[in-house]
C-alpha cells in the first residue's frame, strides 16, 4: 500500500530524514514516533507530495509520489498538526469548499461525513466557534470527504483535553476498521490503544519498526513469562522451567495464591507451548501464563535515549 525505499531530506546542512524505508500494508494502523524535531512531520510531508525527497522513492499503490502527485492526493487524505480549517465559515459551507475542489456531490457526502465525525450537530455553526476537539473533527472530515484509502494524521489530538482525546482516538479506531491509517503522535497511550504497529524513528533514522505487542514483549533481547500453577510447590515448578530449552533465568513470584514463577528467555525463543506441555505431563494444573510487557513509554525511552526532547 505504502512503500518508500532510502528516502532521505536535508535543509542545508540539517539532516531531516536520513536514508529510511519502510512498507505498510493495508488496513494497518501505524504509529509513527519519535521526539521533537525526529523527522515524523517531514517524513509525512514527503508521502502526501508537500515535500520532494533529495533521494530515494515513495508509492503510494501503484502510484510514484515524483511522477504521479495528483494521483497520490487522490488516494491520501492528510490532516496536519494545525487543522486547514477556515474559523470564519461555518462548518457546511466549509465542507461544501472542500468537497467542491475534490469534484465530489456536497450534500449527500457531507451527511455521511459528518456523521462518521460526529459533527452533524454543529454543521450549521461558525468554526471559530467551536472548541478544539470539534475542530480536530471538521479537520477530520476534510481529509476524508474524498473517501481515501489512506489517512495520513500529525498529531491529531495535540492540545486536546483528556476527553476530547478519547473522542478523537475512539473515532481514529473505528475508522481504522476501513482506512490504513499512519498516526504520529508523541502520545505514547493513544499509540498502543489504537495501533496495530510502530515505527520509530530518531535523529532521522529509524530505530524501530514492528508490531506493538512485539516492541513491549522484547527487553534488552529478552522475554519474560509469568506461569501460575497448582499441583505442585516452587522447587519443582523452577527445576521443570529451568529444563525447557531457551530459558536462561527462573524467579519465584510471591502473594498469587498459586504456585508462580517469572520466566526469562532469549529474546527469539517461543517458551508459552513448551510451558504448556510441561504442566500438562506433570499433571499440573495451569492457571496463568502471560508473557509479561513493557509500557510503550519505556520502550521509546531506551530507543531514543530517554525520551521526547
Amino acid at each position: 500500500m505504502i512503500t518508500a525505499q532510502g528516502i532521505t531530506k536535508r535543509f542545508g546542512d540539517i539532516t531531516a530524514v536520513n536514508n529510511i524505508s519502510f512498507s505498510i500494508r493495508e488496513g494497518e494502523i501505524t504509529g509513527l514516533l519519535g521526539p521533537n524535531g525526529a523527522g515524523k512531520t517531514t517524513t509525512l510531508r514527503m508521502l502526501t507530495c508537500y515535500l520532494k525527497p533529495d533521494s530515494g522513492t515513495i508509492s503510494i499503490g501503484t502510484f510514484s509520489v515524483e511522477d504521479n502527485p495528483v494521483e497520490v492526493r487522490k488516494t491520501i487524505g492528510y490532516l496536519p498538526e494545525s487543522a486547514p480549517v477556515y474559523g470564519d465559515m461555518l462548518v457546511y459551507d466549509y465542507l461544501a469548499y472542500i468537497a467542491e475542489v475534490r469534484g465530489i456531490d456536497a450534500p449527500g457526502r457531507i451527511a455521511e461525513i459528518g456523521g462518521l465525525c460526529g459533527i452533524n450537530d454543529v454543521m450549521h455553526m461558525m468554526i471559530g466557534e467551536l472548541s478544539k476537539g470539534y475542530r480536530q473533527r471538521v479537520g477530520l472530515a476534510q481529509s476524508m470527504i474524498h473517501d481515501p484509502d489512506i489517512l495520513i494524521l500529525d498529531e491529531p489530538t495535540s492540545g486536546l483535553d483528556p476527553n476530547q482525546i478519547i473522542e478523537i482516538r475512539n473515532l481514529i479506531r473505528e475508522i481504522g476498521k476501513r482506512k490504513t491509517i499512519i498516526l504520529s503522535t508523541h502520545i505514547l497511550p493513544e499509540v498502543e490503544a489504537a495501533c496495530d504497529r510502530v515505527i520509530i524513528i530518531d535523529r532521522g533514522t529509524i530505530v524501530a519498526d514492528d508490531r506493538t505487542e512485539n516492541l513491549q514483549a522484547v527487553s534488552g533481547g529478552e522475554k519474560r513469562v509469568l506461569v501460575s500453577v497448582s499441583g505442585t510447590d516452587y522447587p519443582a515448578l523452577a527445576g521443570a522451567l529451568a529444563t525447557i530449552s531457551g530459558v536462561t533465568r527462573v524467579e519465584e513470584v510471591a502473594g498469587t495464591g498459586l504456585v508462580s514463577a517469572r520466566v526469562t528467555a532469549g529474546g527469539t525463543a517461543e517458551i508459552r507451548p513448551d510451558i504448556f506441555k510441561m504442566a500438562g505431563a506433570n499433571g499440573w494444573i495451569l492457571y496463568e501464563m502471560t508473557q509479561e510487557q513493557r509500557s510503550l513509554e519505556r520502550v521509546f525511552g531506551e530507543l531514543t535515549g530517554g525520551g521526547l526532547r
